[in-house]
């Protein structure tokens, strides 16, 4: 007796239906469906509808998301959208960081994630506080989600003197990831030497926002690849944004990304905020803003996608959803194939797995029964085309969110 069977479920790269049987929380079998006898607790009819594991949201965040309703007017650059938010960070409280992180997390929740890696800011503004509520969360949301804690210092490090200390406090009380603003620092060198500093005294991986511009000369990926490879975190550093990567010619474009490969830094694409916010310098031809996915994918870099941002100054949009900027990615990159289709799922999944350094992930046996049931969705592209609101969702076997849709008339 298992304490789940979902019977008869597409799986990506099957090529037939498949029964997946889950105890204990682990994936305990996974076989072509009717194969076996088997026996459980609860059995869910997929019915060909398309199985996932859980989806990865690699780069959020939370304490500075929903903040629409408090923003006096709104930004025109991305140091605008940084100074504006400065400001709101004044009034921000730990139960106001607390309620908007949470009801954030309830949406990716439904929206299918069951693994997130959010950015919590330390600065002289907020001291640990966002810290603090993202470790309390931690805890508070562990049955339906893993959280990985980046310690940020989005006003820089050596600039807003004491984020220092605070970074390493944030260490010490147990944050799971360094991060690092470089361009945030007039010697973004220094800065970079420090967060790795960080990462080698407390074995932690790290995580930068890097080269977002249109700029074509803002190339600190590069010292960030050198860096990496010197200090031997292959595999462990990841770059966000990484836009003006975007802007160079291809030739040079294609130099920097074999550095990039060569250090195995995994790079997250942010769609909504990166199209949102780059271009605006341009009057005609105006760039995409957006780091050349296709063409890292091509140099075998490790490339996901990512919320970023949920209703603020830098993102005026969003629900917490992967599928809704990968479909955004899609069209913006020229990815609308059947091919693409299966990329992109791979990036919200698989690829962002391996740029967490998450282990027991995926649809196998002994993998953590983490999954996200389409009952509607047939195709990793069906997905991606309709985004369906109908989505069943597992945390280690347990279902945590269910979204169903009425099939007839309301009840009077």
């Amino acid at each position: 007796m298992i304490d789940l069977l979902i019977q008869g479920a597409r799986l990506p790269g099957a090529k037939q239906f498949m029964d997946v049987g889950v105890k204990d929380g682990v994936i305990t079998c996974v076989a072509p469906a009717g194969e076996q006898a088997i026996d459980a607790v609860i059995l869910e009819q997929a019915h060909g509808a398309m199985l996932l594991p859980g989806v990865v949201e690699p780069h959020i965040h939370l304490d500075k998301s929903h903040l629409l309703s408090r923003m006096s007017s709104e930004a025109t650059s991305l140091q605008e959208a940084i100074r504006m938010t400065a400001e709101l960070k004044q009034g921000f409280t730990r139960e106001d960081i607390w309620d908007r992180s949470l009801a954030t997390i309830q949406q990716a929740v439904r929206n299918g994630v069951t693994h997130m890696r959010c950015h919590a800011e330390v600065d002289p503004i907020l001291g640990l506080k966002s810290v603090e509520v993202a470790l309390e969360l931690k805890s508070r949301v562990k049955s339906w989600m893993d959280l990985q804690i980046v310690v940020l210092p989005q006003e820089g490090i050596f600039q807003a003197p004491g984020t220092d200390e605070l970074m390493e406090e944030a260490l010490r009380l147990g944050v799971d990831v360094v991060g690092g603003m470089p361009y945030q620092d007039a010697d973004p060198g220094k800065h970079i030497d420090y967060v790795f500093k960080l990462g080698e005294k407390y074995k932690v991986p790290i995580d930068f926002h890097t080269d977002f511009s249109d700029n074509p000369e803002d190339r600190t990926i590069l010292d960030i690849a050198d860096r990496t490879i010197a200090s031997e975190f292959q595999g462990l550093v990841s770059a966000g944004h990484v836009t003006s990567l975007g802007s160079m010619p291809v030739s040079e474009a294609c130099r920097a990304i074999e550095r990039i490969a060569q250090a195995d830094i995994s790079i997250m694409c942010l769609p909504a905020t990166d199209l949102y916010i780059s271009g605006r310098g341009d009057r005609e031809k105006i760039r995409r803003g957006l780091t050349p996915v296709k063409l890292l994918l091509e140099h075998g870099v490790n490339v996901t996608v990512g919320v970023n941002n949920v209703r603020n100054a830098f993102t005026p949009f969003g629900k917490a959803d992967p599928f809704e900027v990968a479909w955004l990615l899609a069209v913006a990159a020229y990815m609308g194939s059947e091919a693409d289709a299966r990329q992109l799922v791979h990036m919200l999944t698989s690829g962002a797995a391996r740029a967490l350094g998450l282990h027991g992930y995926g649809l196998h046996i002994g993998a953590y029964a983490d999954m996200v049931l389409f009952p509607t969705s047939s195709s990793e592209r069906d997905i991606l085309l309709d985004q369906p609101a109908c989505r069943k969702v597992w945390k280690r076997g347990v279902k945590v969110a269910e979204a169903v849709i009425p099939t007839g008339p309301a009840s009077s």
